[in-house]
């Protein structure tokens, strides 16, 4: 999981703390709280909503990485604030923490074929052919953390998506899926852990 890679990165070591598992580090001179959620993933915010009130002070030192539907397998891209993508994690968050101005590092999972329900293929593991392109994207969201606290949150997605739409026209872009500070990891391929029933809801896109 990328944020465990994070967590051994910065020496941080886990511990229970409440609804979720803290780990604390330091990086760039900044000390940073990282946190994985023991709620299901549709209750993310009752795990984060306290440790939101302790720890930040504005929506822009909450860092939230997570897995995304909407962007091929392997993709990883920064965003600040936005919709929730139907993403249930992103919306407990908004709903308790009342704002979804957080900033987010997207990791992309790809989209389902046609006929699997994406709740089936958000908690199946990934297939064989994609295993490579996730382990890739756990690094680089690795990396991305790390520019983020190097140059602040705005030079580094400028650099990130800069360098997803240069892999795009270089035909780089990662396979679409087939068939089956507080830096806080929601979802079952990032942190967390996630109910069948509200996985994903179908009514929301996120923007790519």
């Amino acid at each position: 999981m990328a944020i465990d890679r994070i967590a051994e990165s910065l020496g941080a070591r886990w511990r229970e703390a409440g609804a979720a598992s803290l780990g604390t580090g330091e990086i760039g001179g900044r000390q940073v709280v990282l946190a994985k959620p023991a709620t299901f993933m549709n209750l993310s915010g009752d795990a984060v909503a306290p440790l939101y009130r302790k720890h930040a002070d504005a929506p822009e030192d909450l860092l939230v990485l997570h897995d995304d539907l909407d962007l091929p397998a392997g993709a990883v891209r920064l965003k600040r604030g936005g919709g929730t993508g139907g993403h249930n994690g992103l919306r407990s968050l908004k709903e308790r923490l009342g704002t979804a101005d957080f900033l987010r590092i997207r990791v992309g999972i790809g989209r389902p074929p046609a006929g699997v329900d994406p709740t089936d293929y958000v908690l199946a593991p990934p297939a064989p052919e994609l295993q490579k392109a996730l382990e890739a994207a756990v690094e680089a969201a690795g990396e991305a953390f790390a520019d983020i606290a190097r140059f602040g949150f705005d030079k580094a997605m400028t650099r990130w998506n800069a360098k997803a739409r240069d892999g795009d026209k270089q035909g780089k872009t990662p396979p679409e899926s087939p068939a089956g500070n507080i830096l806080l990891a929601p979802g079952t391929s990032s942190g967390g852990s996630i109910s069948r029933k509200e996985a994903r809801s179908p009514d929301d896109t996120e923007e790519v």
